[in-house]
């Protein structure tokens, strides 16, 4: 197993990495979560900006993305890399892009099991929990540069 030195955060391009990226959302969302698959690749993609978590191979082993309205969406491990902290590196590359160019907040559906993770980086719960693919979530905020 790689160590965390070894992960990076990097710009995805979607055209270039989509078979990656769909292979990781897949295997998280589709396979994992039972999610359908036409839910999944919602046509967003080409419009979005892509992150990636890489391995010393350069094999995607996570994603997320974010939407042209500031909604981050699509964020995943795989599961044999998760409790390392990627998850939040890419949480926080989003952030800090956020930030740079100056967008004053991001939101996001967080399943409700991951609520606490959001909190941790200054999200909050901004709805009432509802149902998305079949999974219970509530939208949260971050405000950005006031």
């Amino acid at each position: 197993m790689p160590t965390n030195d070894d992960i990076h955060i990097l710009e995805a391009d979607w055209e270039r990495d989509r078979d990656g990226l769909i292979a990781v959302r897949t295997r998280v969302f589709v396979e994992e979560q039972q999610v359908p698959p036409e839910l999944e690749i919602d046509g967003m993609d080409p419009q979005c900006r892509h992150v990636k978590a890489v391995d010393g191979q350069g094999q995607i082993i996570g994603t997320g993305r974010l939407l042209p309205d500031a909604h981050v969406g699509r964020m995943c491990v795989l599961p044999e890399y998760r409790g390392r902290g990627i998850g939040g590196r890419l949480l926080q590359h989003f952030i800090d892009l956020a930030q740079h160019e100056r967008l004053p907040e991001l939101v996001l559906h967080a399943q409700v099991s991951a609520l606490p993770f959001y909190q941790r980086y200054g999200f909050e719960v901004i709805s009432e929990v509802f149902m998305e693919a079949g999974i219970e979530h509530q939208t949260m905020r971050l405000v950005l540069n006031q």
